[in-house]
């Protein structure tokens, strides 16, 4: 796997991510859903240099002008719930691009720190012989990503994979590195040491579902 780390570099996008994590400023959902999609902004502009390109004859008011223009079957396909700001985001740029969405979430059994991941809902394209740019703004201990990924085959196997996180933890990453295609790219713009005893990224920035959309029970 080839990792993007964006937040190794000095740039705009920290200015955001910090946003995401400040107690404070965290409490407007609508700034933090908002971070979130100019971060799949700024993380799908350095994806796109990655891409297939051709060279294609553009007509103007005055002439014509060789360009080279991406040349990819993309799908995007993203973890609900949190993942629709981050989505929408790398859709602003990707607005050809066809789209999947998966419902995954975490259970504790009798609300205990053990976990198990359940996929009940998925709608999504053909993949076969396509880019997948598979979507989760918290990439913790990776399961979620290994799940999607099981319950995806069934639709085609993809040329290309590539993960898009807001935040990941180092377990998490090593853990999806395994499971992945070799040719797959993560692009992330924060990575974080540690794990809490319930799986969650720390410092990270808490639960970002509900962050952007409100409390669930």
């Amino acid at each position: 796997m080839t990792i993007h780390n964006l937040g190794e570099g000095n740039s705009l996008l920290n200015q955001f991510v910090a946003e995401l994590r400040d107690v404070d400023i965290q409490k407007d959902a609508m700034r933090f859903r908002r971070n979130i999609e100019r971060i799949g902004e700024i993380l799908s502009y350095e994806l796109s240099k990655t891409l297939d390109y051709q060279q294609k004859t553009i007509t103007t008011p005055l002439g014509t002008k060789e360009m080279s223009i991406p040349n990819n079957d993309l799908v995007l396909c993203s973890i609900l719930r949190a993942g629709f700001p981050l989505h929408q985001g790398i859709l602003n740029y990707f607005d050809m691009a066809e789209n999947g969405f998966i419902s995954a979430f975490r259970h504790h059994p009798n609300d205990g720190d053990e976990f198990e991941v359940v996929v009940e809902y998925f709608a999504t394209p053909s993949l076969k012989d396509k880019t997948l740019i598979l979507i989760d703004p918290m990439l913790a201990t990776g399961r979620t990503m290994e799940n999607v990924l099981k319950c995806l085959e069934k639709y085609g196997i993809p040329k290309q994979i590539h993960l898009v996180s807001v935040i990941g933890s180092k377990e998490g990453i090593a853990h999806v590195e395994e499971v992945f295609p070799d040719n797959t790219h993560l692009w992330i713009s924060a990575v974080d040491d540690a794990l809490n005893g319930r799986g969650y990224i720390l410092p990270g920035l808490g639960d970002a579902g509900d962050l952007c959309y409100g409390s669930k029970l």
